[in-house]
């Protein structure tokens, strides 16, 4: 795994896209788009507390990127995340050319951290990105970031059993 500063700046800031959609009453996952030069190009949290799971902030990087980059800039450019892309936003990742994923925290912690909280599955089942995709970069995860993204959890789930 190759983590370097820049990688933990925008990882950072997924986590407080996280914290930021925890706040809204929502699941806290945070993504960030960043281009090949380094600039932050779109950046989102979850927005599925309405209803609609499809609403995470990696889909809607990947609808962003289809509508307003070159098919050279979105292989070039490198998404950050909170969390591991579950099967589809890895599969929309995927199907616009998008380059290398960094993630804070795996599909594999969460659904451990969901397990010890007593939360049941989710009925799309946790894929690590490399079993939907090819070709795609992937670093992660980041243990000293997935610790707060593992809090950001146990407070959405604990709060709402209370």
């Amino acid at each position: 795994m190759m983590i370097n500063d820049s990688d933990l700046k925008h990882l950072r800031r997924c986590v407080d896209l996280a914290k930021t959609a925890l706040e809204k009453g929502d699941e806290p996952f945070g993504s960030v788009l960043v281009s090949a030069d380094g600039d932050v190009l779109f950046e989102d949290h979850n927005h599925v507390a309405g209803g609609d799971h499809t609403q995470h902030p990696e889909f809607a990087i990947a609808r962003w990127a289809a509508n307003h980059m070159t098919p050279e800039e979105r292989s070039k450019a490198t998404v950050y995340t909170s969390g591991e892309h579950c099967p589809m936003c890895a599969a929309a990742h995927g199907w616009v050319g998008l380059g290398r994923i960094v993630y804070a925290s795996s599909s594999e912690q969460l659904v451990q951290w969901l397990s010890e909280m007593g939360v049941a599955p989710s009925r799309v089942r946790n894929l690590p990105i490399q079993d939907v995709i090819r070709d795609t970069t992937v670093d992660g995860p980041v243990p000293e970031l997935a610790e707060h993204v593992h809090q950001l959890h146990r407070q959405f789930y604990l709060e709402r059993r209370s």
